[in-house]
């Protein structure tokens, strides 16, 4: 951990001379817009570091320009959607952030103080975490004008996906979402095995191990947005049925996690849906992955109709 501590601060320090000069370097131009090897070297921060990459090491240079160039295609999407954004005039507003930030302090059960002390412990500024809730608002903005519309989920699709998985389809406003994170130096395999066997309970174990939010409440993190759902938390989130626990996964720096899918008070298995309870459920679960495909093929008609040259 004190390695990727001291990768990370090496980075990010102030540099001088021919580092300093490095940095200043142009990664990629994008319609005119500059893209510098420090923004790229700040995007890629986080999976160089989960990965324990070192960018001056020689032999491990072939690893650190494959996240180099994955962050960078990321960020020519984000300045590509950005101009997207301001042709189409779409904009957000203080308010719409300050809604966003309100419900993940909802969702957490936190105060402003208590939200603020968590995005310090892990390095995270608040302006930082603004500017991601903008991009995501504008992006939802333009998913929804350029292509939502051309979504189509026909009632045979959804019958289809409903004799399939009809035993794990169940209601799912109310069920809440409970996250135990590890802390680096736990017995993660014989923790979670004591959950498994049901000798230890999740929301013991997370009020007992968690460095997590939410510990002293057994790691609820309250009702799930189904809609607010990144891909890859509903993807978890949408295989679980009501009193699963997940195994043990890595997530930010490293650190391994477990998640539970409960109703609070629940005294038995939930009864399935009928069809016709689970026909939005199911709408949602099938829009989500063409609504992504979609995206993906108007970014590619903006790519190419954008001026992009890339140096890296």
């Amino acid at each position: 951990m004190k390695t990727v501590l001291l990768f990370l601060m090496c980075l990010l320090c102030a540099v001088s001379g021919v580092h300093a000069a490095q940095l200043n370097k142009v990664a990629a131009v994008v319609n005119g817009k500059v893209i510098t090897m420090f923004d790229l070297q700040k995007a890629a921060l986080p999976d160089l570091a989960r990965a324990r990459l070192n960018p001056d090491d020689p032999k491990q240079a072939k690893q650190v320009n494959d996240i180099l160039r994955k962050a960078l295609d990321n960020l020519i999407i984000d300045l590509l959607v950005e101009q997207e954004a301001k042709r189409l005039e779409i904009s957000v507003s203080d308010s719409e952030v300050d809604a966003e930030l309100v419900n993940i302090m909802k969702e957490r059960r936190l105060t402003r103080a208590q939200f603020e002390e968590q995005l310090k412990r892990q390095n995270l500024s608040l302006a930082d975490l603004r500017e991601t809730f903008e991009r995501g608002i504008k992006r939802q903005k333009i998913m929804g004008m350029q292509v939502g519309r051309k979504v189509v989920v026909t009632p045979e699709e959804i019958k289809a996906y409903y004799d399939k998985h009809k035993d794990e389809l169940f209601l799912r406003d109310g069920l809440h979402m409970g996250l135990l994170v590890y802390p680096p130096n736990a017995n993660v395999s014989g923790i979670a095995a004591q959950i498994k066997s049901g000798s230890l309970s999740f929301a013991e174990a997370a009020r007992k191990y968690s460095v997590g939010p939410n510990k002293e409440k057994g790691g609820d993190m309250g009702p799930v947005e189904w809609d607010k759902l990144n891909p890859e938390w509903s993807e978890r989130l949408n295989s679980m049925r009501p009193g699963d626990v997940t195994p043990p996964f890595v997530i930010q720096k490293n650190f391994k996690a477990q998640v539970a899918l409960f109703r609070p008070g629940a005294t038995g298995p939930d009864k399935p849906l009928t069809l016709e309870e689970a026909r939005p459920q199911i709408d949602a679960i099938l829009r989500q992955p063409k609504a992504m495909e979609r995206f993906d093929e108007y970014i590619s008609q903006l790519r190419s109709r954008a001026v992009i040259d890339i140096r890296l």
